[in-house]
């Protein structure tokens, strides 16, 4: 059984190409569209969100199932660690809006007259938005960062206390995960329409964040497989994992529902300007995003034969993260661009960069220890079970 994951110089270049038709789709886009300065930063927004939210799954997943006594996944953990590796890349990434706050949210200019955005102004303000910025990373990296370190000293050592200190970790995560994982929403997507309030918002978007990473997951386990690596993961596995996306793809389609329905039902202004303007302005890419992240899924995955198959598991996985790409866009481009946003050489392009470096780090960091952790008191179970 081979445990020990080379990162190939051709599998290298694989994820430089990727990068480079990014930059070169960059380059190109301001040769023939000229984008402005808020589409430029629009984009990095949109794609340090995306994939900040794919490293984040990775540590959720990791804690999530370490407190509930989870048994199934320990030998697929490593996939869920590496991808919380590109943490601290996404922590510099975000800072970089510091220099593009006045084309991203229109409540950061200083000379605003609007009595709504100033009775939000303690809690809207620059210095305020990026200490808070600097707690949530801070604890998601150092708290993601113990989970991992207590994993390879589990490697090294049977010693229970290493599983004890890795469940204290996994709640402390957990406990700072809840709360940080609402504020973020209200501070980075929620308030690029300023006007605009929703107690669902959170919990959309995090549902949007977990069945964004379980399609990851699938996928990164898809291309191991297809090199020949993690033959301990079976048809069990890949079932469990199928069944997340099939379920939260549903609890997905569940709260875009009720909160369009609620506030199309309540009918307040203040409220039905934002779907109104992503309804009214774009009406494809609206319900494109409803089949791409429930419709398709739910239909493709609805047999017990159709998750144990890897090849259309990853299929449906990279439709999926497609959809949740344009949720997210969709949640940015009208607030910020208005009724001119369209997708563009700029936006493939700029998915395509961020797409190569993640790849890079995330392999990266699964060629760094060996794919299968030792000496977990559940590792047995995770070889023998049936779902």
């Amino acid at each position: 059984m081979n445990t020990n994951y080379i990162l190939s110089k051709k599998t290298k270049q694989v994820f430089l190409s990727i990068s480079v038709i990014g930059s070169l789709l960059i380059a190109l886009s301001f040769l023939l569209e000229n984008p402005d300065n808020k589409q430029v930063w629009m984009n990095v927004l949109l794609n340090n969100l995306y994939f900040l939210f794919l490293s984040l799954f990775g540590a959720l997943f990791i804690a999530l199932h370490k407190i509930a006594h989870s048994g199934w996944h320990v030998s697929l953990k490593r996939i869920p660690e590496a991808l919380s590796t590109f943490l601290p890349y996404s922590a510099a990434l975000m800072f970089l809006l510091i220099f593009g706050m006045h084309d991203l949210y229109h409540w950061s200019h200083h000379d605003l007259h609007d009595p709504i955005i100033k009775g939000k102004s303690a809690y809207l303000n620059l210095p305020f938005f990026f200490i808070r910025m600097a707690v949530y990373f801070a604890g998601w990296i150092g708290l993601s960062y113990l989970l991992r370190k207590n994993s390879i000293s589990q490697d090294l050592s049977d010693n229970y206390k290493f599983h004890k200190q890795g469940r204290i970790l996994a709640a402390l995560f957990m406990a700072f995960f809840a709360i940080s994982s609402s504020t973020m929403t209200w501070d980075w997507i929620m308030s690029v329409d300023p006007h605009w309030y929703s107690t669902l918002f959170g919990w959309y978007v995090f549902i949007g964040l977990f069945v964004s990473g379980i399609a990851a997951f699938i996928l990164i386990i898809a291309l191991l497989k297809s090199q020949g690596y993690i033959d301990f993961v079976n048809k069990e596995h890949l079932h469990d994992l199928g069944k997340y996306l099939f379920g939260f793809s549903i609890f997905w389609m569940y709260l875009w529902f009720f909160q369009y329905m609620l506030i199309w039902y309540s009918h307040i202004p203040e409220e039905t300007v934002y779907f109104a303007q992503r309804l009214n302005g774009f009406p494809i890419l609206f319900f494109a995003i409803l089949v791409l992240n429930f419709v398709f899924p739910f239909l493709a995955l609805m047999t017990r034969n159709s998750k144990r198959n890897i090849k259309w598991l990853a299929m449906v996985a990279a439709v999926v993260l497609i959809g949740q790409w344009l949720n997210i866009y969709l949640m940015l481009s009208p607030g910020i661009l208005g009724e001119t946003a369209q997708i563009g050489l700029i936006e493939i392009g700029s998915a395509c960069l961020y797409l190569g470096g993640f790849l890079f780090v995330v392999f990266n960091a699964l060629s760094k220890k060996p794919l299968l952790c030792k000496n977990d008191p559940f590792l047995e179970e995770s070889f023998h079970y049936e779902t």
